[in-house]
């Protein structure tokens, strides 16, 4: 695709990274309570009260402290930033498609899933599911837009294939492949296929092989075992905005 320019040799891209990363500074600004309240180990109710338990925590949406300043996490303006980063990459590579807003639409839940799965191994299925039915759904109008760089079918079948590809992992080695990787995996598989197989395996490699070198620097620098358990969902996540960068810009 031309790049094309606005004004004075500006391209359109650069105007979507600069409007995408507004977009991601300010839902990152309102995460931090999402990752807090979600961040419960599995077989525990969400979190309710702040960590000291004075303060009730209401609504899911918002700053990361209570009134009196107590932080529910680490998280804070680090979220905006990340986040900002990340869509105003998704703005460069993707430029004026339909698919961009899929894109930026799916940043948040996908960095309160990474966070939360850091923090407590878990993936809710609240956010899985309706990421990967909203995500097929998004695509499916976005196809029908013009100028669009993707295909929703094989956006589909992406998603029944790396799931399926993870639940047979998942039922060799349940303590390597979690059943909420499973579930993300539905998404993952979506968003990559959008730009084609090669973009599904492209992505998938990258999240292995990111999940791999932290396994071994584990391994080596911190002296972890072999069967030391890690979040793979952050190393899957990273893996598909690889994969989706990628194909952006490539399409």
């Amino acid at each position: 695709m031309a790049r094309r320019t606005h004004g004075g040799g500006v391209t359109v891209e650069l105007v979507l990274a600069l409007g995408g990363a507004l977009w991601g500074a300010l839902a990152g600004l309102a995460l931090p309570r999402a990752v807090y309240r979600f961040s419960a180990p599995a077989g525990e109710p969400w979190h309710d009260r702040c960590p000291s338990g004075a303060h009730e925590v209401r609504g899911w949406l918002g700053r990361g402290h209570c009134p009196d300043g107590e932080r529910y996490g680490p998280w804070g303006p680090a979220l905006a930033a990340v986040a900002a980063a990340v869509c105003a990459l998704l703005g460069l590579a993707t430029g004026p498609r339909p698919e961009l807003v899929v894109w930026l639409l799916c940043v948040p839940p996908a960095l309160v899933l990474a966070c939360v799965d850091r923090a407590v191994m878990r993936l809710p299925d609240v956010l899985t599911l309706p990421l990967a039915a909203a995500a097929l759904a998004l695509l499916g109008v976005a196809a029908a837009l013009p100028e669009h760089g993707g295909d929703w079918a094989k956006a589909a079948l992406g998603a029944l294939v790396l799931s399926g590809g993870c639940f047979v992992l998942f039922l060799i080695n349940p303590n390597g492949m979690a059943f909420g990787d499973v579930k993300l995996a539905l998404a993952l598989g979506a968003v990559l296929g959008w730009y084609g197989w090669g973009m599904l395996l492209l992505g998938t490699f990258a999240g292995f092989v990111c999940a791999a070198l932290y396994g071994g620097w584990l391994v080596v620098v911190r002296g972890a075992g072999r069967r030391t358990a890690i979040a793979f969902g952050p190393f899957l996540l990273a893996g598909g905005l690889t994969g989706v960068l990628l194909g952006a810009y490539a399409t």
